[in-house]
């Protein structure tokens, strides 16, 4: 058993009350490895932002669990080298099974989700319950979910979405204990998050998505005064990385994501974490292209993911000073 105190992380209890007073939401920011966790840290270091690293079941088979608790720790480290004892929290995206969350828990993760959405409401709420009840005997903050997000990323796939019920959210929090709520309001997992048939094109003949319901988001709030959250599925698919992508021998069709502005104006409301992978995936991905296209005989990983690593900072100090506007709050 490790305790995530002991590794210098916290949990987000008191990370989403002063967002929520703040007007703002933390970021959290998808990573698989080092180069991805360097941009985030000094991203957040030099916005004075605080951050939530935030790992997939998929990330954590594939970076190893134990390598994740030490990177996480160097987390830590790594702020306070470049000057800022941010708070900096590890967080567990789309747990699937009380096991996986168990052993999260107990190799220092300070926050987990339990992602029982895809099950009958009942079975989601026994599930995340469990979670919760074991969860909170090491003071590790849990995340529950209602309502399905489309689309497809790491594990996590639905080929349709259902909107959560505002008339279910005193329910199934009361009911739980979970310290925050992922509530699907029109956001979508991946870099394709809509089919082109449910945008309209504007003048420049880009996709625009349906606008998100921000009247179930009031009305989700009405219910839960001052509870926490959660947007998933947030990435806003720059289409400067796309363009630098399919011009570099890459096939990314119709790849539209959520507005910023959009993300913003939830930014102020309950809404205190908001999710962000897939713009970061596409950053890495358009530099390596680019040099792999225009420097074909290089061939040292610095060189490429160096690149890569750098623009992810820019993209990362961009969601936090003007999408989330976390900047300033560590």
């Amino acid at each position: 058993m490790v305790s995530y105190k002991d590794l210098g992380l916290v949990n987000t209890r008191e990370m989403f009350k002063k967002a929520i007073n703040g007007g703002y939401a933390v970021p959290a920011f998808n990573f698989n490895n080092m180069e991805q966790m360097q941009a985030i840290i000094s991203a957040c270091v030099e916005c004075s932002s605080p951050v939530i690293l935030q790992v997939s079941s998929g990330a954590r088979k594939y970076a190893n669990q134990t390598l994740l608790r030490y990177m996480a720790q160097g987390a830590v480290e790594y702020a306070k080298e470049l000057g800022k004892n941010i708070p900096i929290c590890l967080h567990l995206d789309h747990g699937n099974s009380f096991e996986l969350c168990k052993s999260c828990v107990d190799m220092g993760f300070s926050s987990v989700m339990i992602d029982g959405s895809s099950l009958p409401y009942d079975e989601n709420v026994a599930l995340t319950k469990k979670v919760v009840d074991y969860a909170h005997q090491f003071d590790v903050t849990v995340e529950g979910e209602l309502g399905v997000l489309a689309g497809v990323e790491d594990e996590v796939s639905a080929e349709e979405a259902h909107y959560t019920r505002p008339e279910e959210v005193i329910d199934f929090v009361s009911k739980t204990g979970v310290d925050s709520l992922a509530i699907s309001i029109g956001t979508s997992h991946g870099a394709n998050k809509f089919k082109p048939e449910q945008c309209t094109r504007n003048a420049d003949g880009i996709l625009v998505p349906p606008p998100l319901r921000f009247d179930i988001l009031e009305a989700i709030e009405k219910q839960l005064p001052g509870f926490p959250i959660v947007l998933h599925g947030s990435s806003s698919v720059p289409q400067e990385y796309v363009k630098i992508i399919n011009t570099h021998g890459g096939a990314l069709k119709d790849a539209v994501g959520i507005p910023e502005d959009q993300l913003r104006q939830a930014a102020k409301s309950a809404v205190c974490k908001i999710n962000i992978d897939s713009d970061g995936r596409l950053a890495m991905t358009a530099m390596i292209r680019k040099i792999f296209v225009d420097q074909p005989a290089e061939f040292d990983p610095r060189k490429y993911l160096g690149p890569a690593r750098d623009e992810l900072k820019k993209l990362y100090m961009h969601k936090c000073e003007n999408v989330l506007c976390s900047a300033g709050k560590a």
